[in-house]
C-alpha cells in the first residue's frame, strides 16, 4: 500500500520537497534502479522514519522498459518496502544525459515528433500507477524545441504542429483523470534558447492553447515548470514572473530550485574570465547572457563565446546556465543567483503556489574540483538549505 497523504513527509501542509534523480547517470531501467541506492542514502540522512518523495527521471529507453507490468509492479513493491513514493517526473531529456556530449541534443527529439508525444504519455501512464491517492502528479518537459533549429519564417507553422501534439497529451491526461481520478499535469520548462524561454513566450503559448476550445482541460492539465536558474539567466525576477503567471490563471506545476552562475564585471575582467574558464565544459549547454550598462542584454549560445566578449567595457554582468550548488552565494570572484531562489521561496512561503518543490543541481560531475563533495552530502545539504530558508 502507498502511504496516505497525511503520512507523507511534507515541508509544510502545502508542499513536498525532493531532488531530481537526473543527478544520477542511468539510461536503462536497470541502471536507474541501481542508482536509487543514492535516494535511500539521502532518505536515511533526511527522514529515516518518514516517507520520502522521489523526483524520478527516466529516459525514453528506461520508460519503455518500466512499462513492462512485472517491472512496474516490482518497482511499486520497492517503493513500499523502502517507504518512498513518486509524485513528480522529469521528462525533459529523452536520451543520454551523462558521460557524453549533450549540448543542444537535450532537446531532441523535440515536440515536432511523435516520439516525444509517445514518451511523455508513457511517463504519465506510469505516474498514474505510482502516484499516491490525494496527490497531484507532474511530468516536466522541454520548451518545445531549441530555437536555433527553427527558422523564423517556418516557426509559426512548426508551432501549430507542436501545439497539436501538446493538446494530444492534454487529452490523454483528461482521459486518465476520468479513468483513474488522478490529477496530472504537463509542466513545460522554459529554458534559455528554448523555443519557449521566458514568461512572455510561455503566456503566448498558453493563450494559443486556450484558443483551441478546450479551456478547462488546458487550465487543469497544462502547467509551467518554474526553474529559478532559467528565469534568472533571463534576468526575470521571481516576483514579477510569478505575478504574471498568476494573473493569467496559469497553473505552476513545480518550483524547480536551481541556481545559475553569475559574475560582476566591474572589477578585473581577466581574473573573472580565468575564474569562469573551468565552467566552460563539453557536456552541457551553458547559455550566457551579458547585461550592458544601459540594461540591454546580449545572449550567447554557450559560455565560450560569452567569455570572448568580456573585453567589451559596456558589459556589467554575466549570467550563465550552469547549475551550481544552491547553498553558496559566491565562489571567489564569481557569484550564484541563489538570491533569486530566496525570493521565490519567500513568495512560496507566503502563498504556496505549487505543492511540488524539486532541487535540480544535475552538474555535480562537471563542477570544478573545489566545488565537489560527497554526492549524498551534497544533495542533503541542498535539501537542508531549502528547509532552513522556509523555516526562517
Amino acid at each position: 500500500m502507498h502511504p496516505r497523504p497525511a503520512a507523507i513527509m511534507k515541508i509544510s501542509p502545502h508542499g513536498h520537497l525532493t531532488y531530481c534523480t537526473n543527478i544520477h547517470p542511468g539510461e536503462s531501467w536497470e541502471e536507474v534502479r541501481s542508482s536509487l541506492h543514492h535516494v535511500l542514502d539521502v532518505k536515511r540522512r533526511m527522514c529515516p522514519d518518514r516517507p520520502f518523495g522521489i523526483g524520478l527521471r527516466l529516459s525514453a529507453r528506461a520508460a519503455a522498459e518500466l512499462t513492462e507490468p512485472e517491472r512496474l509492479q516490482a518497482f511499486k513493491s520497492w517503493l513500499d518496502r523502502h517507504d518512498c513514493y513518486v509524485f513528480t517526473m522529469n521528462g525533459f531529456p529523452y536520451g543520454g544525459f551523462h558521460g557524453e556530449r549533450v549540448k543542444d541534443q537535450v532537446h531532441a527529439p523535440d515536440w515536432r515528433s511523435r516520439e516525444r508525444v509517445t514518451y511523455t504519455k508513457q511517463l504519465f501512464d506510469m505516474l498514474a500507477e505510482l502516484l499516491p491517492e490525494g496527490l497531484d502528479g507532474g511530468v516536466s518537459t522541454s520548451p518545445l524545441s531549441y530555437k536555433p533549429w527553427l527558422g523564423a519564417g517556418a516557426r509559426e507553422a512548426e508551432l501549430s504542429g507542436m501545439r497539436e501534439h501538446l493538446l494530444d497529451v492534454i487529452d490523454h491526461l483528461a482521459d486518465l483523470r476520468n479513468r483513474t481520478g488522478k490529477d496530472l499535469h504537463l509542466d513545460l520548462e522554459p529554458e534559455p534558447d528554448g523555443l519557449i524561454e521566458n514568461t512572455a513566450e510561455f503566456v503566448d503559448l498558453y493563450r494559443a492553447l486556450l484558443a483551441q476550445g478546450r479551456e478547462s482541460d488546458v487550465r487543469r492539465h497544462f502547467a509551467i515548470c518554474y526553474d529559478v536558474c532559467h528565469f534568472a539567466v533571463a534576468y526575470e525576477s521571481p516576483e514579477a514572473s510569478l505575478r504574471t503567471l498568476t494573473e493569467e490563471g496559469i497553473r505552476i506545476g513545480r518550483l524547480q530550485i536551481s541556481a545559475a552562475l553569475k559574475a560582476d564585471l566591474h572589477g578585473d575582467r581577466a581574473a573573472v574570465r580565468t575564474s569562469l574558464q573551468p565552467y566552460d565544459e563539453p557536456v552541457y549547454l551553458h547559455q550566457a547572457a551579458l547585461r550592458r550598462s544601459d540594461g540591454s542584454i546580449d545572449r550567447f549560445p554557450d559560455l565560450a563565446p560569452a567569455l570572448e566578449a568580456l573585453d567589451d567595457p559596456n558589459y556589467r554582468e554575466l549570467r550563465t546556465h550552469f547549475h551550481v550548488p544552491i547553498y553558496t552565494e559566491s565562489y571567489g570572484r564569481l557569484q550564484s543567483t541563489n538570491d533569486a531562489i530566496r525570493e521565490a521561496l519567500r513568495i512560496w512561503k507566503a502563498r504556496p503556489f505549487t505543492p511540488h518543490l524539486e532541487v535540480e543541481t544535475y552538474t555535480w560531475d562537471v563542477l570544478p574540483d573545489h566545488q565537489r563533495l560527497n554526492l549524498t552530502e551534497s544533495i542533503a545539504r541542498e535539501l537542508e538549505w531549502v528547509r532552513g530558508e522556509l523555516a526562517d
